[in-house]
């Protein structure tokens, strides 16, 4: 009863690079760049200009009723959006599975700062009474979670988890020990945000972690380059439908892969930084291993962290050489696909669970774009440029927060 398998079933993403899974790993898969100059705000006054920006999105084709959709977030919207579309893929029909039976746990990073924003300057300009009686709700980081449950009548556990950065990983992995130990059979997990906004862009500037190449919006996310400067960053979101097996296989879904491991695991270190040596990273991709069962030889793919910033790569990359050992070196491929997507911050890891998990289907590992001259010590296979055809049977996917919250994913091919 407390160690059941977990398969992945469905899959919905919003990104930079489309509004559907389909598009978002035509764009990986291809090495295309979802950076541009924002449009989403007047960006001149900042010294970060750039953004991987949702474009063409309808949040009310999502919403069985529009003033749910004007009720929601922009995060929430992308939620909703990828949760539904993760439904769908999966063929998990909320009208005939035990509702009760189903969770959810879609986290943001940040959550509503839109509606922060916008609130308080009404509140500024025209007083307390015009506030919105909504601004609560709407900007609370648990409220995506807890709209899909409504929307779907699933009464399962019904959560958010907030590790900044590595949220998504961390929600589908604590989605998949409670479907393990016996409190649900299936959920909708990961992660979605929406924080291109004037607090969003100076916060993130002013810490100077954002890239400021303005005249190369498509190479400026640049993971384990010489060159690069910091993140770049993007919004959106992606969700997975996990269940224990005998559930999906009863009836009849089609299985990408089986979730094998988990890991997490805390820096104790730095508000913002990662442990220079990436013993956190380490301990948390050992632990995944752990879980799964598999030697470090047995992982053929590393979806990296890989932010672009100066101090994250390198501490990546020991780590990722500290728990492979001499296969890091010797097969083991490593992409970070935020090199085209920008960092989702809290939405991150679902879109790269969404990337292993094509990868494997698909026989094709997405490309680290923009690796052109490589930091000193980064010396990975970081498939560079070009996306390789290669059949892969397994994955690990990174995230790493701020605060020193470390979150990792395994997946294997279901046999």
């Amino acid at each position: 009863m407390y160690d059941r398998k977990v398969v992945i079933t469905g899959i919905g993403t919003i990104s930079p690079l489309g509004n559907d899974l389909a598009s978002t790993w035509d764009g990986l898969k291809n090495g295309k760049s979802g950076i541009g100059r924002i449009t989403l705000l007047d960006p001149e006054p900042y010294p970060c200009q750039i953004a991987g920006e949702v474009k063409g999105f309808d949040p009310k084709a999502y919403f069985s009723n529009a003033k749910d959709a004007r009720r929601a977030d922009r995060y929430t919207q992308f939620g909703i959006a990828a949760a539904k579309m993760a439904l769908e893929d999966s063929g998990l029909d909320p009208e005939t599975v035990n509702g009760d039976r189903v969770g959810v746990m879609v986290g943001s990073g940040i959550g509503g700062l839109s509606t922060l924003e916008q609130q308080h300057t009404v509140l500024m300009n025209r007083g307390p009474a015009k506030v919105s009686p909504f601004v609560i709700p709407m900007m609370i980081s648990n409220i995506a979670s807890g709209m899909i449950s409504m929307e779907y009548g699933f009464g399962g556990p019904n959560m958010a988890i907030v590790t900044a950065c590595a949220t998504s990983n961390h929600s589908i992995g604590e989605a998949w020990r409670m479907i393990k130990f016996g409190d649900a059979d299936a959920f909708l997990c990961g992660g979605a945000e929406a924080t291109i906004l004037p607090m969003g862009l100076a916060g993130f500037s002013n810490m100077r972690a954002l890239s400021t190449r303005n005249d190369e919006p498509e190479r400026a996310s640049r993971p384990f380059d010489k060159g690069r400067d910091g993140f770049v960053m993007g919004e959106g979101a992606g969700v997975l439908v996990i269940e224990e097996l005998e559930h999906a296989k009863a009836r009849g879904a089609e299985i990408y892969a089986e979730l094998v491991g988990y890991g997490s695991s805390g820096d104790a270190y730095h508000l913002t930084s990662p442990h220079p040596d990436g013993s956190g990273a380490r301990r948390c991709m050992e632990m995944a291993l752990r879980h799964a069962g598999m030697n470090p030889e047995d992982v053929e793919y590393v979806n990296a962290h890989g932010t672009s910033t100066p101090v994250g790569d390198v501490a990546e990359t020991k780590a990722i050489k500290k728990t492979f050992g001499a296969h890091a070196n010797k097969g083991l491929l490593v992409s970070s696909t935020k090199s085209m997507t920008g960092h989702l911050l809290g939405a991150a890891g679902g879109i790269e669970i969404a990337a292993c998990l094509m990868a494997m289907k698909e026989g094709v590992v997405p490309p680290t774009i923009n690796l052109e001259d490589p930091e000193d010590g980064c010396d990975l296979d970081y498939v560079a440029n070009e996306a390789r055809e290669v059949k892969i049977s397994s994955a690990l996917s990174n995230s790493f927060g701020f605060g020193g919250h470390n979150a990792s994913l395994l997946v294997r091919a279901f046999e």
